[in-house]
């Protein structure tokens, strides 16, 4: 069985070594000119832990990244809204709120993969069935057969956009700045986000004396006004804010400001087609208000090797996946899109009954919510 995967990410490399496990060596295809770390911080909750235990690569990935004691929510005061405490959530169910350089990340899966099946530098632009499989063409004007293709290449896939014309891709109505610096010296032991009229701003600490941060603000798709901002426009458009923030930014050097609008994926009627299978992002983008894009990918991972070794059919692994994942991966980004709402949110009386309803909120329905979330089917 020759499967290829589209996409080096952590969708197509998880997936290629969750079949790598059952006996199948698949080819993965990334557009970057190397597979080498990249990214910023990225969180990882008890779904994406169980995931990697499954994997075999748990304890490698826990010693990269950072275990956290809790996630508080702040405004712009700095007097907190909300606090989640990660112990408990971890005795109950798994690893909570660990953070990790996604280059780490990175590092780990493709470390447990062998050289010859990872192919850079080749971004597909479309596939073509046939009687026996699937070709897939490429920017270089090269093409390769499979038996089957795994769809991994994120949110603009220009493979999915053949399979699916009619697929969209929505703006969540705000854009973003991140960045990793050296920690200034903040000791916090936990993750926050601080919510407020000037918009969001979050940070945590990474492991290596690390802090990584992010500033969304409410603005209109693709705004010039926004892709000009330098890191001393982010300090004065949140000058308000309390400490630590304007430090982080005043800690920040230009080369290490990234900057992007953040986007989704309207749930889509199917993943899986003949042959063919959209995985990751590229079925199921997300925004990052609940940290699961990445968990989300992991699950996939383990989801479709787990029904692929039941009879080793592809088209029936892929239906019986489509049937497990599309309910949950649904779920997920319509209640992170809605989150984003809440938080980015500049209505004054919706910010006050949002912030007092957020303190007053009982213990058992913020663990209903985690539940739902942590809770996976493997």
């Amino acid at each position: 069985m020759q499967i290829g995967i589209i996409g080096g990410g952590i969708a197509g490399l998880s997936t290629a070594l969750a079949l790598q496990q059952i006996g199948i060596d698949a080819q993965v295809f990334d557009a970057a000119p190397k597979f080498e770390p990249v990214g910023a911080g990225l969180a990882l909750a008890a779904n994406a832990i169980k995931g990697f235990q499954r994997l075999g690569i748990a304890d490698e990935v826990i010693a990269q990244g950072n275990c956290l004691d809790g996630f508080h929510i702040f405004d712009a005061q700095g007097q907190l809204i909300n606090r989640t405490d990660s112990r408990a959530m971890s005795a109950k169910y798994g690893l909570d709120n660990f953070v990790i350089h996604r280059a780490a990340l990175h590092k780990v899966l493709v470390d447990h993969l062998p050289a010859a099946s990872l192919h850079p530098n080749k971004r597909a632009i479309g596939c073509q069935p046939k009687e026996q499989g699937v070709t897939v063409q490429f920017q270089d004007n090269t093409e390769t057969a499979f038996d089957h293709l795994l769809v991994a290449d994120g949110i603009h896939s220009a493979v999915r956009k053949q399979l699916l014309p009619q697929a969209e891709t929505r703006y969540a109505g705000y854009t973003c700045w991140r960045a990793i610096i050296d920690n200034p010296g903040l000791e916090s032991l936990y993750a926050s986000e601080t919510w407020g009229k000037a918009g969001r701003v979050g940070w945590t600490p990474l492991k290596g004396n690390k802090i990584y941060w992010f500033a969304c603000v409410n603005a209109p798709e693709n705004d010039p006004s926004m892709k000009a901002m330098r890191v001393e426009d982010l300090q004065q458009h949140f000058k308000e804010y309390h400490t630590p923030i304007p430090d982080l930014f005043r800690q920040t050097k230009p080369e290490q400001l990234l900057w992007h609008d953040l986007y989704d994926l309207a749930p889509l009627p199917q993943f899986a087609f003949e042959n063919a299978l959209l995985l990751g992002d590229a079925g199921h983008a997300t925004t990052p208000n609940m940290g699961q894009g990445a968990c989300q990918a992991v699950e996939d991972a383990v989801v479709f090797a787990d029904e692929l070794q039941k009879d080793f059919s592809f088209n029936l692994a892929a239906q019986r996946f489509e049937k497990r994942r599309m309910p949950r991966t649904h779920w997920i980004t319509r209640q992170s899109r809605f989150l984003g709402e809440v938080a980015q949110s500049q209505n004054w009386v919706f910010m006050r009954v949002r912030n007092f309803g957020l303190r007053h909120l009982p213990t058992w329905v913020n663990d209903k919510q985690l539940e739902k979330v942590y809770s996976v089917d493997f």
